[in-house]
């Protein structure tokens, strides 16, 4: 598979790269399965996190034998010197590895000081200083926080949401940071599941090379469609009208479905809750039908407006809003289906 050079640590990645929060969510046996399939067709980079359950370790279980031909990126959303440390030391255990290639700040509401010798910072440059890490990095979801953190020149790479929808401030800080030799890594390529199609992510990607997207897979078919079209890649132009059409559908403000507003003290899944309408428009309807998803949404009514989604939420939505408008859209969308549904079968 082709690869491309992540910024200024020199490392030759695989143009499609593993996003392993996903296999959190599956048994230790499919995610084996998945990530040795990827090493096998040529991916090479994996990225996790300390706090994406079980991920480090099924990473660990499936590809400590082949650790010196892979790159493993991992995280840490510690927020004092020691716990950082306490997770970088974790992630080794885990990933079954006696060195990180790199470590990134996981999603920090604020910048550290780099020149405090106590701050999140400065415990990856210990851990570097011992050996544990080779590369540092940041992850972030606020356009601000991270072209600040581009422009302090104390990062190796940006871990950043770019997407074939993103506005062109996002797109101008990939190029900022591919300007001044900083890795460049694509998060919530898909925008969080809602792109109607993969191939419409893989080409705005494509427009980009030093850009480095790593896809969330879950399945099997995922992987086998980003590995196809590395093998046979679309054209751009054949999917410029959909891209455009996908832009306006999701012009504005919506939900990403980056989890960042959980846990919610009402058990509300706010990330599911709050795309629902984009849900029913835009993906097959008949699974959002049955009676788990509606006591699902139904959970919604207890919201009891805290507002503490609304503050985590790295995009700055109003959480409980979308939570109300798409919970009422729900409603009405399901007595309509229920309604057709009927007459269907007195026909």
């Amino acid at each position: 598979m082709e690869k491309i050079r992540l910024g200024k640590t020199g490392l030759m990645v695989s143009a499609s790269s593993f996003g392993a929060l996903p296999i959190q969510r599956i048994s230790v046996k499919d995610a084996g399965y998945l990530l040795r399939k990827a090493y096998d067709s040529g991916i090479n980079y994996f990225d996790t996190a300390n706090a994406y359950s079980d991920s480090e370790e099924k990473i660990g279980a499936a590809l400590s034998d082949v650790r010196e031909h892979i790159i493993i990126s991992t995280k840490s959303g510690g927020k004092d010197y020691d716990t950082v440390l306490s997770h970088i030391q974790l992630s080794l255990k885990r990933l079954k590895t006696d060195y990180i290639d790199l470590i990134q700040l996981h999603n920090p509401s604020e910048l550290p000081d780099v020149n405090d010798p106590h701050s999140t910072y400065a415990a990856c440059v210990e851990a570097k200083r011992r050996g544990y890490v080779r590369f540092i990095g940041i992850t972030n979801h606020g356009r601000e926080r991270a072209r600040a953190a581009v422009l302090s020149d104390a990062y190796d790479t940006l871990q950043f949401p770019l997407t074939c929808i993103a506005p062109q401030e996002d797109i101008d800080l990939a190029l900022l940071a591919h300007e001044r030799d900083m890795g460049f890594i694509a998060m919530k390529g898909m925008a969080g599941g809602l792109l109607k199609h993969a191939e419409t992510a893989f080409v705005f990607m494509k427009k980009y090379p030093f850009v480095v997207p790593i896809w969330g897979v879950q399945r099997e078919s995922e992987l086998d469609q980003f590995l196809e079209m590395e093998k046979n890649p679309p054209k751009y132009e054949d999917w410029a009208a959909e891209i455009e059409k996908e832009k306006r559908e999701l012009a504005g403000s919506f939900c990403h479905g980056c989890g960042y507003c959980q846990p919610c003290a009402a058990g509300i899944e706010i990330q599911t809750v709050a795309r629902m309408s984009l849900f029913l428009r835009r993906s097959p309807v008949g699974p959002w039908m049955s009676e788990k998803s509606y006591a699902m949404m139904m959970q919604a009514e207890k919201c009891i407006h805290c507002n503490a989604c609304k503050s985590r939420c790295p995009y700055g939505l109003d959480t409980p809003r979308l939570i109300e408008q798409n919970l009422a859209d729900y409603k009405s969308f399901r007595d309509g289906w229920l309604a057709a549904q009927l007459r269907k079968n007195e026909q």
